[in-house]
């Protein structure tokens, strides 16, 4: 494995950064972090919302190891999203065209949390991204989803969360259902939105829910038979993550 950090290109911003990429990589992960409603400026030097991602990172790169799996981060240039601009979901795209430049179309999944988990939702009608696991979601009310028809999106949220609404990501996904999305959901009971409590569930289950996606690992099969489902009023959407 070559393990290291992509440089930027001069005068670019180098929105895709690699943690782990294999010679001849079948597949790949992408992990989004968190951010602000606005803010213009860049992620500092100290990126609390990235360092919280770590941990993801690591648990993937051990769930997919052997696998031929690249595993990356996406850098932002702002720290918000920024209205209209939705500038981490750009980010997010040009990260997916570098990913494809390099890689070539190899089967994806976004790992987003919070505003990550809006951006990786946002850019998953990208031809690479074959599913999304998003934590603790930011869905605003009429936030897109005919663009996710025939991608598989795994959501999960913790039942404390006073800053992303558990019942917006319910929502959100009953309207992603309904438009044509596989989609499945875990009320992470006992757990807010920063990912602390619980941590080790969060990050095995996101890790384990990525390979499955990738078709490394089987999906539990509770999620197996909720993305089968089509209606939203037929469950799945709302399941018990376990510890």
């Amino acid at each position: 494995m070559d393990r290291r950090t992509a440089p930027p290109r001069a005068g670019a911003h180098r929105a895709l950064v690699w943690r782990v990429r294999p010679e001849s990589p079948s597949a790949a992960v992408l992990v989004l972090h968190g951010g602000q409603v606005d803010g213009l400026r860049a992620p500092g030097p100290v990126n609390l919302p990235g360092l919280r991602m770590r941990g993801f990172s690591c648990a993937v790169e051990r769930a997919t190891a052997g696998g031929g799996v690249a595993v990356g981060t996406v850098r932002y240039r702002c720290r918000g999203w920024n209205g209209e601009r939705a500038d981490p979901a750009r980010d997010t795209l040009a990260a997916l065209s570098d990913l494809t430049e390099e890689l070539g179309p190899v089967p994806t999944v976004l790992i987003g949390h919070s505003m990550g988990g809006r951006a990786a939702l946002r850019a998953a009608g990208h031809p690479c991204v074959t599913g999304v696991v998003a934590l603790a979601p930011w869905c605003p009310e009429k936030e897109p989803c005919e663009h996710l028809a025939g991608r598989r999106l795994l959501m999960l949220h913790g039942d404390r969360d006073r800053v992303t609404a558990p019942a917006d990501t319910l929502l959100f996904a009953g309207r992603a259902r309904a438009a044509g999305a596989q989609v499945a959901g875990y009320r992470v009971e006992g757990s807010g939105h920063a990912l602390l409590r619980r941590a080790g569930d969060w990050h095995r289950a996101a890790a384990r829910l990525s390979a499955g996606l990738l078709g490394l690992d089987e999906l539990p099969a509770e999620v197996a038979a909720a993305l089968t489902l089509r209606s939203p009023l037929e469950g799945g959407l709302q399941l018990s993550l376990t510890r």
